[in-house]
């Protein structure tokens, strides 16, 4: 074996082929990550319709990788390998499926409970929830050894952090794994123990929630807010624009589960609830905190 087989033998790989339940803006970035890093993926979606609109996103972030020389795959090959369905058999033959449905308790049970049916006993079933409770989404599995959170960051392609969430049973050999599965798509993992909002969306609500509520107050405006996180504290998107950015809606369901196991200091103010009731939900809708329009 030469010295470049020896170091791409040492080398830490995605599985084969990796399913991805949802093909929104997250679920399209995973999937993105995991054929960039050389993995057959296959979306899953709940009609026609929403696969063909996952598909479209998938690939447009692939071909704007290989515009950009971020992979020296051409797009051809990397569009060969991305596949959009409607039925969860599918999955079968993935050595990882990673969920990616909206931030709602009862949509992803439903989704990793179709999921697991579809796996071998030795496929690792991922979700990518930024908040709820690993222990309860494993309640309803058959194989919760086999089951953690893998919390990746908006926009997935520019991101460097996933959270490796484990849960009570998950075995310890997946958390390696998952860590050398996060690494082979050239991010960083951290391990977290399941707990409401683990590290990250802990952290970055509590900072989200202070910034509505001086908003609210009128203590500054919202770019002057977020130059004060920019500019005093080096953060490189204030927390009002990370907030337009993740979505205004995402961060109100991230907070009242916060809110529910921790007590008032989450308890989303009356301007974010307004704004989202009003259909401003960030950048995805054209107007959140700022304006989005044309961008």
């Amino acid at each position: 074996m030469s010295a470049a087989d020896e170091e791409g033998a040492g080398r830490a790989k995605v599985p084969g082929r990796v399913g991805v339940i949802g093909g929104g803006r997250m679920g399209a970035g995973i999937a993105h990550a995991f054929v960039l890093a050389g993995a057959e993926v296959v979306v899953v979606e709940r009609d026609a319709e929403a696969a063909d609109a996952a598909s479209v996103r998938v690939l447009d972030t692939v071909r704007r990788s290989v515009e950009r020389g971020s992979t020296d795959q051409g797009f051809d090959a990397l569009a060969t390998a991305v596949e959009t369905v409607t039925d969860a058999a599918a999955l079968a033959g993935c050595g990882l499926v990673v969920e990616a449905v909206p931030e709602v308790r009862e949509l992803k049970a439903q989704a990793l409970a179709r999921a697991e049916r579809a796996l071998a006993a030795d496929a690792a079933l991922a979700t990518n929830t930024s908040s709820i409770s690993i222990d309860d989404l494993a309640s309803g599995l058959a194989r919760p050894g086999r089951f953690l959170g893998l919390h990746f960051f908006n926009p997935v392609p520019a991101s460097q952090l996933v959270e490796v969430v484990t849960g009570t049973a998950t075995e310890r050999a997946l958390v390696d794994e998952a860590r050398d599965w996060v690494e082979a798509l050239g991010k960083t993992p951290i391990v977290v123990r399941d707990s409401p909002g683990f590290a990250s969306s802990r952290l970055g609500v509590a900072l989200g929630l202070e910034a509505i509520r001086m908003l609210e107050e009128g203590v500054a405006s919202a770019a002057d807010i977020d130059a004060a996180m920019e500019l005093g504290y080096r953060h490189p998107v204030g927390p009002l624009r990370t907030t337009d950015l993740v979505g205004l809606d995402v961060r109100l369901g991230i907070a009242e589960e916060l809110h529910a196991e921790l007590g008032d200091r989450f308890a989303p103010p009356p301007l974010l609830r307004r704004l989202v009731d009003e259909g401003h939900l960030g950048r995805k809708s054209g107007r959140g905190f700022y304006e989005w329009s044309g961008q």
